[in-house]
């Protein structure tokens, strides 16, 4: 009778802890939906349920949203781009249609002997330098919607951060690559993504650059951190926290990134050591 006491006691106990785990396993999963809810509604597309220590239909499942997560990241992104692209060319055009004729009519005025001597040559010419000014303006940003065609070939990627990294002396370096890693990348627009990373970087008051391959190209810079209240649009066209800034250095890096099948993203955590980490993914 005792032993047969026991074991009921035993069986109760083994049942009340499976089901406290079972309960705790809720619990986590619940957790981890809530997560996943909230990093979707605030556009983190980066967010990642980890998938450890769970059966392999729930891993199924775990990985199966964290793909899509993913792909939902890849095509708003992509969506976003055109959206600023159509946006751009319409603007550009309706400016242009807008300054030309005020720049001929300035042209002609000025041209005119009687407005030589007139008190409203000095307005004339202010209004056509304001207009030349604003063509000059449109353009830089025309070249949103006009990028070259892209032409990728085996590119060898510590090679080629190297030469980058030739063109901005006074910052210290810390490039780890595999001497043999490559990516089929086009090197000028890639060269021209590297460029106004670094740039931003080296206006925020970076001194190091880090670029490390670890499945993806992390860039790192110890400059100034980027605001969480700016980090939403920060890769939205002509947004910019700088006086003299454009704000389409970023738009356009990811741009060219996503013609090739890639995409640029603002790591959630910078690597250690740094303040800021861009990250270059195959998506």
């Amino acid at each position: 009778m005792n032993i047969f006491i026991i074991m009921v006691l035993a069986i109760a106990v083994v049942a009340m802890i499976a089901l406290y785990m079972f309960y705790r396993h809720q619990c986590r999963l619940r957790e981890m939906a809530f997560l996943m809810r909230e990093a979707v509604r605030n556009g983190d597309f980066t967010f990642r349920v980890p998938c450890k220590r769970m059966a392999f239909g729930e891993r199924a499942l775990l990985k199966a949203l964290n793909d899509m997560e993913n792909n939902i990241g890849r095509l708003t992104a992509q969506s976003e781009v055109e959206s600023w692209e159509k946006l751009t060319r319409v603007l550009t055009h309706e400016i242009n249609n807008a300054t030309t004729p005020i720049l001929s009519i300035c042209q002609s005025y000025l041209a005119s002997p009687s407005i030589n001597s007139s008190p409203y040559r000095e307005g004339i010419e202010a209004i056509h330098d304001t207009s030349s000014a604003l063509n000059v303006f449109v353009d830089s940003y025309r070249k949103m919607t006009q990028i070259q065609k892209p032409e990728p070939v085996e590119l060898n990627l510590h090679d080629f951060v190297a030469s980058v990294a030739c063109m901005y002396p006074s910052q210290r370096w810390h490039i780890d690559i595999p001497s043999a890693q490559t990516l089929f990348i086009d090197a000028n627009l890639l060269r021209q993504a590297l460029i106004n990373i670094v740039k931003n970087a080296v206006e925020a008051g970076a001194g190091n650059i880090g670029v490390r391959w670890g499945g993806k190209l992390y860039i790192s810079n110890d400059g100034a951190p980027i605001q969480p209240e700016n980090i939403r649009d920060l890769f939205v066209p002509f947004y910019t926290t700088k006086s003299h800034g454009s704000g389409i250095g970023l738009p356009f890096s990811r741009q060219v990134l996503l013609m090739q099948g890639y995409e640029l993203t603002l790591a959630a955590v910078p690597l250690a050591g740094y303040h800021v980490t861009f990250v270059i993914s195959d998506n």
